[in-house]
């Protein structure tokens, strides 16, 4: 029974693959890597690396892609949740495995997420805690392993059946803010998430899927639904209408500047907006519901 599995999921992410899965494979740990249908060779590269491969018809969305990995997980104790882009660096498997055992009461542990121009990410703050506020702007960062009130979904480990008890990533997501609304949940649990700082992993930052025309827009209309909808859930100020009144207008004029990826993201943030204050679901938007 193997003590963890890493859960990948890909989505035209042929690129960024090959280096995650190889430094999976240098740390020992078996890779199940779950396909959104990509048009690229994701699922091949995946099977050549001796991953198992689950090739879903369709892209189900971020969130519920991980779901239908930690559960076909098998027996494993943990699972290590993360980005194709996401590269570990040795040890960082141990380090994590390590502060599971010197932690027991914390449920989420994440590396150090190192970024390609050397600047550490971190993520104090969300908008599903208003309260942490941060009037001056600057951030201290972690020197050694922090408790915090939020990681970074981009590489999360956790007991898998504690995950199953949780539920998962919120189902209604297709993407965006599924990582800030378990964390909310897990936290409310009264159990703790810690950035383990000896762990450390590289992060290419949106990296995970090959950039095509319109993939712009649908992620920002996605960012924008989500945004409203985790807002809505946790009865938070609904922020679609600022969203659209800032956005809207910019894509109105976009296409002056002849640049397709701002028509895209100025277009792409008014629509989402749009629809969530009409009601429209991310999963209708994909054929899912």
């Amino acid at each position: 029974m193997p003590s963890l599995v890493a859960i990948v999921v890909t989505h035209d992410s042929a690129e960024a693959l090959p280096a995650c899965l190889a430094a999976l494979a240098a740390e020992h740990v078996p890779a199940l890597v779950v396909d959104n249908a990509s048009r690229d060779d994701s699922a091949v590269i995946a099977e050549a690396a001796g991953a198992q491969v689950l090739r879903n018809p369709r892209n189900e969305g971020y969130g519920r892609a991980n779901n239908i990995g930690v559960r076909a997980a098998g027996r494993a104790g943990r699972v290590l949740i993360l980005n194709p882009d996401v590269v570990l660096r040795p040890g960082a498997v141990d380090a994590l495995l390590a502060a599971a055992q010197a932690y027991p009461e914390a449920a989420l542990l994440a590396p150090r997420l190192v970024e390609p121009d050397g600047r550490l990410f971190y993520q104090p703050r969300s908008l599903l805690a208003p309260y942490l506020t941060n009037p001056s702007g600057r951030r201290a960062l972690p020197e050694g392993d922090a408790c915090a009130p939020f990681l970074s979904g981009a590489c999360l480990m956790i007991a898998r059946d504690f995950f199953l008890e949780m539920g998962g990533f919120d189902e209604n997501i297709f993407l965006f803010y599924e990582d800030d609304d378990f964390c909310r949940r897990v936290a409310e649990t009264g159990r703790a998430l810690v950035h383990v700082h000896g762990a450390v992993a590289s992060h290419g930052r949106g990296r995970s899927s090959s950039p095509l025309p319109g993939r712009t827009f649908r992620t920002r209309w996605h960012q924008a639904w989500s945004r409203a909808y985790v807002s809505r859930k946790y009865g938070l100020p609904d922020p679609s209408p600022a969203m659209l009144a800032v956005n809207a207008p910019k894509a109105l004029l976009a296409p002056l500047s002849l640049r397709r990826a701002q028509i895209e993201r100025y277009a792409g943030s008014a629509a989402g907006a749009l629809a969530a204050m009409r009601g429209r679901t991310a999963l209708a938007r994909e054929g899912l519901a």
